[in-house]
């Protein structure tokens, strides 16, 4: 198996600091420290170096952790194999995901699999995709779901993870129930650029969303109002103050007053839902039963939430 000193040391690579490696491995600042100490005398190398009140990673220790990519993916590849050879799971299995996807994804998947796997400890944390990332490192978790445009990293070019798609998750157009409009099948975008529109800041990842689907439409919309939160959007739709979009994943709940219709015509937007793992680890047994899960759960919200808030 891989030393997990050379693991604290990757994370401390990414995270830049002992606490920030404490928090993501579970252990304490100064079990941290220990191990990278006793890593850099086991390997005769100096890698780490004072920085004011911190330490660094010195030239042989930024390359040892570049040149451990290699390493780390033939682990994960010999791993997968070995579980899959001899008709095995591992014992713990980690799961990541943004809120929308912890809920209606992973916290499914999480339950299916401790029916259909009970000697397996499941475990679930609702993370954004760059910690989602920081977790995949530290091997806290061994699967990630994420919105890939939110991402600050490029799974397809970065050599430690890869990535799966689950589904292209359609943004659909939630408006007031008495509106005009309401009892329509389907709705587009220019029918409804003149109404006030509830969406997020600018600078925000959706409002660049938002506005790019305009864009292609031609048409200016009127922004009123600014939320965060998707719960937030909901309930100042359901209290008149505009029209707003909502991902398909996303659930109403038990929101009053709010319709959900699909977009027709140009502009339709859409967020593409990644599962990321660590490169070299797709042939797992658990990861590749989890992304069939995973996928048949999301094409039936696609294909029924319009249908009923299932």
């Amino acid at each position: 198996m891989i030393d997990p000193r050379l693991t604290t040391l990757r994370v401390f690579a990414r995270t830049g600091t002992v606490g920030a490696t404490a928090e993501l491995t579970g252990y304490s600042p100064s079990a941290v420290s220990a191990q990278l100490r006793e890593l850099q005398r086991v390997l005769g190398m100096e890698l780490l170096a004072k920085e004011g009140r911190g330490v660094r990673l010195t030239a042989t220790g930024r390359f040892l952790v570049t040149g451990s990519d290699v390493l780390m993916t033939e682990w994960e590849r010999l791993r997968a194999a070995a579980l899959q050879a001899g008709d095995q799971v591992q014992s713990h299995f980690g799961l990541g995901g943004f809120s929308t996807a912890a809920a209606q994804l992973l916290a499914p998947l999480a339950a299916t699999l401790r029916t259909a796997r009970p000697s397996v400890d499941v475990q679930v944390l609702e993370a954004n995709p760059a910690r989602c990332f920081d977790l995949l490192v530290a091997e806290r978790i061994d699967l990630a779901v994420i919105v890939a445009m939110q991402s600050q990293t490029h799974v397809e070019e970065d050599p430690r993870f890869e990535q799966t798609t689950l589904l292209n998750d359609p943004l659909d157009v939630i408006l007031p129930s008495d509106h005009p409009l309401a009892t329509r099948a389907t709705v587009t975008l220019e029918e409804l650029a003149t109404e006030p529109w509830i969406t997020e800041a600018p600078g925000s990842t959706y409002h660049s969303l938002f506005t790019a689907a305009f864009t292609a439409v031609g048409v200016t919309p009127r922004i009123a109002h600014e939320a965060v939160e998707w719960e937030t959007q909901i309930a100042f739709v359901g209290a008149g103050l505009g029209v707003g979009l909502l991902p398909r994943l996303a659930t109403l709940g038990n929101a009053e007053n709010v319709t959900r219709l699909p977009i027709s015509g140009r502009g339709k937007p859409s967020r593409r839902i990644v599962a990321a793992v660590r490169k070299g680890s797709l042939g797992s047994p658990l990861i590749k039963e989890s992304l069939g899960i995973l996928q048949g759960r999301a094409k039936r919200i696609l294909t029924e939430r319009l249908d009923g808030e299932g």
